[in-house]
């Protein structure tokens, strides 16, 4: 009877080998997932073009008057989002532009635009809004309060306008400077929509 043949040398070399690549390869990607989440680096997909406020505006038990003097409620169950412009003590152009951008920002959610409410914190009494302005049909000027600018984080920074995105729970989770793209307000809420 013949004795089994020992594993050819070149053999157990290319095999050595082809195990040290799949483990290099594993390895390798576990250091490049590691290096890149640690560098800060994330896919553009998943970068918000808004502030990340942190913590966020909480604005639960505030209930904020309406300019017709009815009360504003956050009612989450109803899952309605909210874009909140502060608005400046006089309208100029700057105010009517952004008014503008805010109601092509609104329509351009279509079907979903019953879901957004826009939310024009007043600077003063009475409520102004810009005369040749669009109006959104979910619109709701808010008469001037100090508690709800105050739990703005920013909000009366100078040189603007900024807007704010508030949850249907009541917390403003994004901010916007002053002179923002309108399009990064209106990717960032169209993704926070299609969340059920």
């Amino acid at each position: 009877m013949n004795a089994p043949d020992p594993f050819d040398p070149k053999v157990r070399r290319r095999n050595r080998a082809m195990l040290v690549v799949i483990a290099a390869l594993f390895l390798g990607s576990l250091v490049v997932a590691g290096a890149l989440r640690f560098s800060g680096w994330r896919p553009a997909g998943l970068k918000n073009h808004g502030e990340l406020l942190d913590p966020p505006g909480d604005l639960r038990t505030l209930s904020p008057v309406l300019a017709d003097g009815k009360r504003y409620a956050w009612q989450p169950i109803d899952r309605t989002w909210r874009i909140a412009v502060v608005a400046p003590r006089e309208c100029g152009d700057d105010c009517m532009k952004l008014a503008r951008d805010v109601d092509t920002v609104w329509q351009l959610f279509g079907k979903d635009a019953d879901r957004v409410h826009v939310l024009w914190l007043c600077a003063s009494t009475p409520c102004v809004y810009p005369e040749r302005a669009p109006r959104p049909a979910t619109l709701r000027l808010v008469q001037p309060s100090a508690e709800l600018r105050g739990n703005l984080p920013r909000a009366n920074a100078a040189g603007g306008s900024p807007v704010y995105v508030i949850d249907p729970n009541g917390f403003a989770i994004l901010r916007y400077a002053p002179g923002s793209d309108p399009a990064g307000l209106r990717a960032d809420l169209a993704k926070l929509l299609k969340l059920k």
